[in-house]
């Protein structure tokens, strides 16, 4: 009998970080390596959320939790002090969380840019960096997961600073695996597929029709797809991948649907 491509049994107490975590994909994330035995410190700005998603989950002990202000230099300080404090170092860093604020480019204030590209772009920068320092100093061989976007290559109008946010994500994500090899981190990225029911970034039910319809696999992102290619990417089985982005997303991002002639099938 052929061995499963990732072995569950050695996330069993693994530490694992994830912010954004009380939103739909870090729910999905959590919810997956607590099943593979993983440790987990759970990250989000809603605690009432946050706490709900730790009490929820089935865990030997219930999962710290940090009710972390990305924005806020200090606040990802406080987080990574908490995961040094709880385990020396982290194993497993999942950098979920994001903004998917809709506006066109002449209507942006400069603090929405800003907003947008602090908790996209800054925030992961800031927290990988300062739990690397913790793996390196304790020996720790990790890995760095950064959950980008098809719409890193692919612009999509009225929300363009978000896709420049993934696109800078995607290079940072090169950029700390090859400066990170060296200490045996590594470091990807999983651009997940469409998902509706965000309460952070609310999309109108024309919006979601219209995204989903156009998916060419026919349905939208469930609650296994994202979090398998994240399991594999921290896994052993990826051993020797790093500064690699993996999608996830039912090949919304390679094209259209849309067939500009009368005759609309194939067959």
């Amino acid at each position: 009998m052929t061995k499963p491509l990732v072995d569950p049994d050695q996330f069993a107490g693994k530490g694992v970080v994830i912010t954004g975590a009380a939103g739909i994909f870090g729910s999905w994330f959590a919810e997956a390596f607590a099943k593979a035995g993983a440790r987990l410190c759970l990250s989000d700005n809603r605690a009432d959320a946050l706490a709900e998603l730790a009490d929820g989950l089935d865990t030997a002990e219930r999962p710290p939790t940090h009710a972390t202000e990305l924005r806020e230099a200090g606040s990802i300080k406080e987080l990574a002090t908490l995961i040094e404090a709880e385990w020396g170092a982290a194993d497993i860093v999942i950098n979920n969380a994001g903004i998917y604020p809709s506006g066109f480019l002449l209507d942006l204030a400069p603090e929405d840019w800003d907003r947008i590209m602090d908790i996209n772009l800054r925030a992961p920068f800031l927290l990988s960096t300062a739990l690397a320092r913790s793996m390196i100093k304790t020996g720790r061989k990790g890995a760095i997961v950064n959950v980008s976007s098809g719409a890193s290559r692919k612009m999509r109008r009225s929300v363009v600073p978000y896709c420049v946010s993934k696109t800078a994500l995607d290079r940072l994500t090169k950029g700390l695996a090859i400066e990170l090899a060296e200490y045996g981190i590594r470091v990807n990225a999983v651009e997940p597929g469409f998902a509706a029911g965000s309460e952070v970034s609310h999309l109108t039910d024309a919006h979601l029709d219209a995204v989903t319809g156009s998916i060419p696999l026919g349905r939208a992102s469930g609650p296994e797809d994202a979090a398998n290619a994240a399991l594999f990417l921290a896994s052993d089985a990826a051993a020797y991948i790093t500064g690699a982005t993996l999608a996830v997303d039912g090949g919304n991002s390679i094209g259209s649907l849309a067939v500009y002639q009368d005759k609309q099938a194939a067959l």
